[in-house]
């Protein structure tokens, strides 16, 4: 299992008025939050309250994440409210242990069973929080359940004392997007901080930066990050302009017997084919 979403937009989940028009709002996927957006005291009314904006926001055809509190006893009492039908994901935030994961997975399994949901139709996205699950990482990636690995860029940097920036969080980026490609993840996140939407400029080069080492898709906060995220990870024109001319160079040179061709001056064999294809998949319908 993998998430094939871009852009996962937090909304509180105790927040009837954003709740409301998230789906409104363009992301690719919306995370109903019941961790770091809820007040410790509104928790119980936030569980309460679930079960409303799920069935809405998937009978609108938007995918539904719910992120959990890390606590067991929090955590229990949020996959009762969370686990039904229309939720993709639960996320969880400060992944360290893949033990823990697999008994989150075992009590989400008997909640399937119970509610008449597909065996492991509800995924996992491990949030990577501190140097200690960056560490164990290919243990997490490994979880059957998990569907996407995820970079918590400011609990992260909160761990070291130091501020989100890409000097920190560059190399967790790799890590993140290696792993997950090990295991046909997904790979959230982005090298500084999810706060930024001010300057979109910069905001956008730490996207191209995700994309570049990997990353498939990063979480945000604000709606004015969503046109970025999903104009920086679509293709350009001139990058499907490049993956038609390749394909359709590859299988002319295919059904002559040949291995590689040459295409704008470069050798293209299988590997970079392939590439070209999977432009052309990702590619906005209207492209």
């Amino acid at each position: 299992m993998s998430l094939p979403y871009q852009s996962y937009l937090f909304v509180p989940a105790d927040n009837a008025k954003l709740l409301e028009k998230a789906h409104q709002r363009g992301a690719d996927a919306l995370i109903l939050d019941l961790e770091d957006a809820v007040l410790p005291a509104g928790k119980p009314e936030a569980r309460r309250g679930l079960p409303e904006p799920i069935d809405r926001l998937h009978g609108l055809g938007v995918p539904v994440l719910v992120r959990i509190n890390s606590g067991w006893r929090d955590a229990v009492a949020d996959l009762e409210a969370a686990v039904r039908p229309g939720v993709a994901a639960l996320v969880v935030p400060k992944a360290e242990d893949a033990g823990a994961l697999r008994v989150l997975s075992a009590m989400i399994a008997e909640w399937e069973a119970e509610r008449g949901l597909t065996p492991g139709a509800i995924g996992l996205v491990a949030l990577i929080e501190s140097p200690l699950g960056l560490e164990r990482l290919s243990g997490i990636a490994a979880v059957p359940r998990v569907a996407a690995l995820a970079l918590g860029s400011e609990d992260f940097a909160l761990t070291l004392g130091v501020e989100p920036t890409e000097a920190l969080l560059a190399l967790p980026c790799r890590q993140i997007a290696l792993a997950a490609a090990a295991r046909g993840l997904a790979a959230i996140g982005l090298p500084g901080s999810l706060a930024e939407f001010r300057d979109l400029d910069a905001y956008r080069a730490m996207v191209a930066q995700a994309r570049a080492v990997g990353m498939t898709g990063a979480l945000c906060i604000h709606p004015a990050q969503l046109p970025v995220v999903r104009d920086v990870f679509s293709p350009s024109a001139a990058d499907v302009a490049w993956a038609g001319r390749v394909v359709a160079a590859w299988d002319e040179a295919q059904a002559a017997g040949r291995g590689a061709v040459q295409v704008d001056g470069r050798m293209v064999d299988r590997p970079v084919a392939e590439r070209a294809k999977a432009i052309l998949a990702r590619r906005a319908p209207t492209a």
